[in-house]
């Protein structure tokens, strides 16, 4: 089966896309493309799904750079593939034949572009992520490099849809101390869970920090053959899930 790779025109002509887990080589619950290697699939598959993004991407596999996500809102800059991969959950780079790639499993995959200044960034938005501020740091970064903030061009991938997240009160009282305006994002959900819309609020934060920006619409959890989803490989209890990726170079 070939790679299903999604793409945007807000950010052509650079090369990018959100893959799908079609076209991979790792089985069982892993079905796809699975790009996780901290997932408990075999190593092999991985890299060899790994390799066959860094085909499409036209760059060798060393120079498909990814970090290590932990929720946070730090982001790095890359001139250079990386030998170690540091905490964190953006990237930026304006380094030719770089591929920035982000991995997720519901959480928002962010591609943005400056394609005149040559610069580009990836970030990995989950509630905690973007609640701290990784998209606005990801702009500062492109910005620091060369980008104009009129110019950048963000685009959110699939993750997963209001409809199919659901939250406990507290985790909305977070947002709401946030900043009140945030109960917008919320709507009832059944006895005291409410439904979250996450890329709704990731669009929120990149607009209001004078990025134009957009959201592909796809529901990770809404479409099991294309997407992994960790919400609902919890919900049918299968004991691990695999891994998006979605990547853009210059």
């Amino acid at each position: 089966m070939t790679l299903e790779i999604l793409t945007h025109d807000s950010l052509a002509p650079l090369r990018h896309g959100f893959f799908t887990r079609r076209g991979g080589a790792s089985s069982g619950i892993f079905k796809g493309l699975n790009c996780g290697a901290g997932s408990s699939d075999q190593r092999e598959a991985v890299m060899t799904n790994r390799a066959r993004v860094a085909e499409a991407m036209e760059v060798p596999d060393t120079h498909l750079v990814s970090v290590h996500q932990c929720h946070s809102a730090d982001v790095v800059v890359v001139d250079r593939p990386l030998s170690e991969k540091p905490k964190a959950d953006g990237l930026v780079t304006a380094t030719p034949g770089v591929a920035l790639g982000i991995l997720t499993a519901d959480c928002q995959p962010v591609l943005f572009a400056d394609a005149d200044a040559g610069v580009i960034g990836a970030a990995h938005a989950g509630w905690g992520g973007a609640l701290g501020g990784v998209l606005e740091n990801t702009v500062n970064a492109m910005i620091g490099l060369g980008a104009a903030r009129d110019r950048i061009r963000a685009v959110i991938g699939p993750c997963i849809s209001q409809r199919a997240y659901e939250v406990g009160p507290d985790y909305m009282e977070r947002f709401l101390d946030e900043d009140p305006d945030s109960a917008r994002f919320f709507a009832d959900g059944a006895g005291d869970r409410v439904q979250f819309d996450l890329p709704g609020y990731g669009l929120h934060r990149l607009r209001e920090a004078g990025i134009e920006a957009e959201w592909t619409r796809h529901c990770t959890y809404s479409e099991p053959d294309r997407f992994y989803s960790y919400r609902r490989s919890v919900h049918e209890k299968e004991a691990d899930y695999g891994r998006l990726i979605a990547t853009i170079r210059l």
